[in-house]
C-alpha cells in the first residue's frame, strides 16, 4: 500500500522553528522527486520547496528561501522540511508530494499536517 505520512506540524510562535517530516513507504522511494505544498485557508495550493534524485537538488519559494530547507534520507524513506523563522503568514497546511523521475510512473500525495505560527 502507497502511504506518504506527514508530521511534525503544530502551534509555535513567530520566529519558531518546525521540523516536518514526510515518511514514504509502499514504493521506490529513491525514484522519486519531492515537493512539500502548503494551503493557507481561502488560498490556493503553492510549492514551497522540492528536492531531486539523486544528488538532491533544491529548490525554494522566494517566500522561504533562507528560511526553510528541505533535505532527504533514502535510507529511511523519508524527507524532511526544517522551518526556522516562522512568520504567522506560513500558517498553512503543509503537503507531501512525491512524484517520479523518467522512466517510471507515479505520483502520491500525503494527507497533510498543519502548521500555525500565532501568539
Amino acid at each position: 500500500q502507497v502511504q506518504l505520512v506527514e508530521s511534525g506540524g503544530g502551534l509555535v510562535q513567530p520566529g519558531g522553528s518546525l521540523r516536518l517530516s514526510c515518511v514514504a513507504s509502499g514504493f521506490t522511494f529513491s525514484r522519486y522527486a519531492v515537493r512539500w505544498y502548503r494551503q493557507a485557508p481561502g488560498k490556493e495550493r503553492e510549492l514551497v520547496a522540492g528536492i531531486t534524485i539523486p544528488g538532491g537538488s533544491t529548490n525554494y519559494a522566494g517566500s522561504v528561501k533562507g528560511r526553510f530547507t528541505i533535505s532527504r534520507d533514502n535510507a529511511k524513506n523519508t524527507v524532511y522540511l526544517q522551518m526556522n523563522s516562522l512568520k504567522p503568514w506560513d500558517t498553512a497546511v503543509y503537503y507531501c508530494n512525491a512524484v517520479a523521475t523518467m522512466p517510471w510512473k507515479g505520483d502520491y500525495w500525503g494527507q497533510g499536517t498543519q502548521v500555525t505560527v500565532s501568539t
